[in-house]
């Protein structure tokens, strides 16, 4: 074991590279980490992480023809054929191997296992992780984002006996960590397995970022004016994103120059919702750009010379987000909204309703679907600047109070001193 302020606390999940919410939120632990004297590590399939530092596993991606194959058997159906526990098995061993060669490489003294118990994106690396945890004892975070009863796609499925063991694993080294405390009480009910909460955050004390000479040229680049009116949909093109309602909602606000942009394209879940929406905004000719070919993880510039903007720098050139979710984990998207004081029509999912709206958040809400209420709501904040800024303006605050990086900090302290038994 090492000293208590140089100890390895090593990352492991499917991926850590992009923009998406486990990738995001585990780099914003392990920044903390490291400003507390720990040495973090990476393990996963596609990484974006600093190599001397990271132990990157192909296999180990969830979108591999493998595994996506193997998925394929598992899901969907009620049985499965010995040769393909068989191949679980197989490949169970391959990622245990690769996880103890991860452990000795960089001699860690806890596991931070991110999602990768809860969702069951890839089965093998999940029984791996579980047998390795409990056959070396080692510490453990369980960081849970979202759980695979909560996922229709994940509820027929031939594998009742794994997920009861390893997803998530009940071992007394694991500690479990959920984003809210709706996941919270379902992994108490089912399971029996208590954990806390460390909800998502954003860092509300870092400056607020504007235009730069970058981004200044955002719209411009895109062929917007300054007189049009920007509706961003922060999202990928899945259907529990209810991205239709945003459709609705530029039809029905009638103002010419209002325009609908959607920043991510489907994504791992298929093109036939993506479809359905391009059809739709074609048919009722409602304006929508689609900026996933010009939106990276990174700024740069591509082949052609055109500027790829991150979804921040999308952020300050427009007027209204969009997030009318049917389910989210928590909400990164709506945090983002809040910092950069941007108005924010919103559909009440579960979380939003237990976890954030009693804080106070000033937005325009639907219960899923738009109403004629809640047009004349949006219609108002965009053309009253004064109703717009005081908006604006008391969400920063409340989210200041609720969801900064000091929240995170706090929990996440405390969590670590249950664990290593010292002062932080």
């Amino acid at each position: 074991m090492n000293s208590a302020s140089k100890k390895h606390i090593g990352f492991i999940s499917t991926r850590f590279a992009g923009t998406d919410g486990v990738s995001l939120e585990s780099t914003k632990w392990a920044l903390y980490l490291e400003s507390l004297g720990y040495r973090c590590f990476w393990y996963a399939g596609q990484l974006d992480k600093p190599q001397d530092r990271s132990m990157a596993v192909p296999e180990a991606f969830f979108n591999t023809p493998e595994n996506i194959s193997l998925n394929s058997r598992l899901f969907g159906s009620q049985q499965r054929s010995r040769e393909t526990t068989d191949e679980i098995q197989r490949r169970k061993e391959f990622f245990k191997n690769s996880i103890l060669d991860f452990i000795r490489t960089f001699e860690l003294d806890l596991l931070v296992a991110q999602n990768c118990l809860a969702i069951p994106m890839h089965i093998p690396l999940g029984l791996a992780l579980s047998e390795v945890i409990t056959e070396l004892g080692i510490p453990a975070i369980a960081h849970h984002h979202d759980f695979w009863w909560e996922r229709s796609r994940f509820l027929l499925n031939a594998i009742p006996d794994v997920l009861a063991t390893a997803f998530p694993p009940d071992l007394p080294s694991i500690r479990h960590v959920a984003i809210n405390s709706v996941n919270q009480k379902e992994l108490a009910s089912r399971r029996g397995i208590s954990a806390s909460v460390i909800p998502n955050v954003i860092d509300f004390d870092s400056p607020l970022l504007k235009e730069d000479d970058f981004n200044r040229t955002f719209r411009e680049d895109f062929g917007f004016t300054e007189d049009d009116i920007l509706i961003l949909q922060p999202t990928r093109v899945v259907s529990r994103k209810g991205i239709e309602q945003a459709l609705y909602l530029v039809k029905q606000l009638s103002l010419p120059n209002a325009k609908l942009l959607i920043s991510h394209s489907a994504g791992d879940e298929g093109p036939d919702y993506f479809d359905w929406i391009m059809d739709t905004a074609k048919q009722q000719e409602i304006p929508v750009y689609f900026l996933y070919n010009r939106v990276n993880e990174t700024r740069k510039y591509n082949d052609k010379g055109e500027k790829l903007y991150t979804l921040w720098d999308i952020y300050p050139h427009v007027d209204l987000i969009t997030y009318p979710s049917l389910y989210e984990g928590f909400g990164n998207a709506f945090l983002e909204a809040v910092y950069f004081k941007k108005p924010i029509l919103v559909n009440r999912y579960s979380v939003y309703i237990v976890d954030i709206e009693p804080k106070g958040f000033d937005v325009v809400s639907i219960d899923g679907f738009l109403t004629k209420a809640a047009v004349s709501q949006v219609r108002e904040v965009l053309q009253n600047p004064e109703r717009r800024r005081a908006m604006v303006e008391k969400n920063f605050e409340i989210g200041k109070r609720y969801f900064s990086s000091l929240v995170m900090e706090q929990n996440l302290s405390n969590l670590l001193n249950n664990i290593f038994g010292h002062g932080m």
